[in-house]
């Protein structure tokens, strides 16, 4: 409605070139985006194996969906591992933007070294650390043997190897963390932390009184960020783990694509898509909701 009252308000000949040069981005939105979320929405309402024709089951699906122990498990496990990767990017990419501001020599070339994970494919990311983690002769199992410690299983341990991808994932991100936060840091004052200097006030003071709550904006913004994109983890699932050892790194993404792929059943694997929009949407609207009490100036 508002892009129609828009054009009413244009001349006749401005209406017609905005059409024209909107249409392709909003033909590509309704093609590309619009009809499949209403395709998939309608498949959720079905069944469907890709072989023979879509029945309609109505809410079926998402009532076996709720019946089913292993979906509280994934979801579970998606919160953890979604906990765990937004705390290492929030706190890594705090410390890593504060000392890369302190003006250390080669700054620059550490924020490029930093931020080249983040548009580094995921696959090759993946590749990688499945070299660090293995438990013959990864990096770390020697770095631990040089140690004197027991090598340990990364991948295979149901204890561990759901946290071991949530740093592998923390890591790919860390660089876009950064470089947010970096940006926040140079966007504050200098006259706030230099007052509070001459007052008296430490180090570990200005950052907790001025520092932070200045910097809290972009924090919330990284962390909004980082939540979407972890409760989409799927790449280093699919090559490292196969969801396993006994599912404890299947996460709700991972899940989708073997319902849709594996099971072939695209109504179970629609339901679940929108059940993920859903929580999505919940968890923003809590951010925003709480947003208030810990962003500065809200």
């Amino acid at each position: 409605m508002g892009f129609r009252r828009s054009l009413a308000r244009l001349p006749q000949r401005d209406a017609f070139w905005a059409l024209l040069l909107a249409g392709p981005t909003l033909l590509g939105i309704l093609v590309f985006n619009l009809i499949p979320i209403a395709g998939s929405l309608w498949l959720s309402f079905t069944r469907w194996n890709l072989l023979s024709e879509p029945q309609f089951i109505g809410l079926k699906n998402y009532r076996d969906l709720f019946a089913d122990s292993l979906f509280y498990q994934v979801m579970g496990q998606t919160f953890a591992f979604v906990a765990m990767v937004v705390l290492l990017e929030m706190v890594g990419g705090v410390l890593v933007a504060m000392a890369l501001s302190s003006r250390i020599k080669g700054s620059k070339w550490l924020r490029t070294a930093y931020f080249l994970p983040f548009v580094t494919s995921m696959v090759a990311v993946s590749i990688v650390w499945g070299w660090v983690f293995d438990p013959a002769n990864g990096a770390l199992n020697l770095i631990l043997r040089a140690l004197g410690a027991a090598p340990v299983a990364w991948l295979s341990d149901p204890a561990i190897a759901l946290p071991a991808l949530a740093v592998l994932t923390a890591w790919k991100g860390l660089g876009y963390a950064m470089m947010l936060i970096f940006a926040g840091l140079q966007a504050i004052p200098t006259q706030y932390d230099e007052a509070a200097s001459i007052d008296g006030a430490n180090a570990v003071q200005r950052f907790f009184r001025i520092t932070l709550p200045l910097l809290s904006p972009t924090i919330f913004l990284v962390a909004v960020l980082s939540t979407i994109n972890a409760f989409q983890a799927f790449d280093a699932v699919y090559l490292l783990t196969g969801g396993g050892p006994s599912n404890r790194t299947t996460t709700i993404v991972y899940w989708l694509y073997q319902n849709a792929f594996i099971h072939y059943n695209l109504g179970k694997a629609s339901a679940i898509a929108y059940v993920l929009f859903a929580v999505l949407f919940l968890l923003t609207l809590v951010q925003w909701g709480v947003r208030k009490k810990w962003v500065y100036a809200e």
